[in-house]
């Protein structure tokens, strides 16, 4: 577990260790306000028996009063059912999915504290702090969403910033760090006029910490920044395959 941010009763924890094996290595974030606390892509079947551990061991489960799941992917959603099932939370995620997700084995009991979030986004509230839930569509996935904690100045990008090979936990070193970023970037983003609208957007919000959902996070606002820069120069997606279009011989 690293901390990312503490003050008072405020706290901001990163799980990076959880996946084993095959596994597409991912980062499980929970943001903690007092007694309450709400789970940011909490993962797939196996990462929750480990990550359910490592939590009840930092923070009463019970406290659990949201679980948001930035888009549809598997890493990111499998689990659904487990965390609902031992929580009274209220989970979020794109309308564009709320029928796809019980395809991940969601018992009908639980499927009425899923809530849609609205493309425009919306906001969630522990201990009466707010966070927002802002747009990030395309990024990848046509019904995609991230949070902003305006208390530890955090985004949380979810597979925006995602690196791949790269164990270190912090970038320390941009410039060196890129080459576990671009290929990934490269394909998995399918639009750059999103990446644009997303870098206008995340210029507007005092951001001390990117943190992705795969890999090392962004810390200080010089680091920030060269990301935020990064992303806006980047050309990906539908731009870069117009070879694959062919039949096969």
């Amino acid at each position: 577990m690293i901390t990312l941010f503490e003050s008072g009763g405020h706290k901001n924890v990163m799980f990076n260790d959880l996946s084993v094996g095959s596994m597409v290595q991912a980062n499980q974030h929970i943001i903690i306000s007092g007694k309450e606390a709400i789970i940011l892509d909490p993962g797939g079947h196996k990462v929750y028996s480990r990550l359910f551990s490592d939590l009840s061991a930092l923070f009463p489960i019970n406290g659990v009063k949201h679980v948001f799941f930035s888009h549809q992917d598997p890493d990111i959603i499998a689990a659904a059912n487990g965390w609902l099932m031992v929580t009274e939370a209220t989970a979020h995620l794109s309308g564009l999915w709320m029928r796809f997700i019980t395809h991940f084995g969601v018992d009908e009991m639980v499927t009425k504290r899923i809530k849609a979030i609205p493309d425009q986004g919306t906001t969630l509230s522990i201990n009466n702090e707010t966070f927002k839930v802002i747009p990030a569509h395309f990024l990848h996935s046509s019904g995609n969403f991230q949070v902003y904690d305006p208390v530890a100045k955090i985004l949380y990008t979810g597979d925006l910033g995602a690196s791949v090979g790269n164990d270190a936990a912090e970038v320390s070193d941009f410039e060196s760090h890129i080459q576990y970023m671009e290929t990934f970037h490269k394909r998995y983003m399918p639009s750059t006029k999103a990446l644009k609208l997303w870098a206008k957007m995340a210029r507007e919000l005092e951001i001390d910490i990117i943190a992705p959902q795969h890999g090392a996070v962004f810390k200080g606002g010089e680091m920030v920044k060269k990301f935020i820069d990064w992303i806006d120069s980047l050309e990906v997606g539908v731009g870069l395959i117009e070879d694959t279009y062919a039949v096969p011989s």
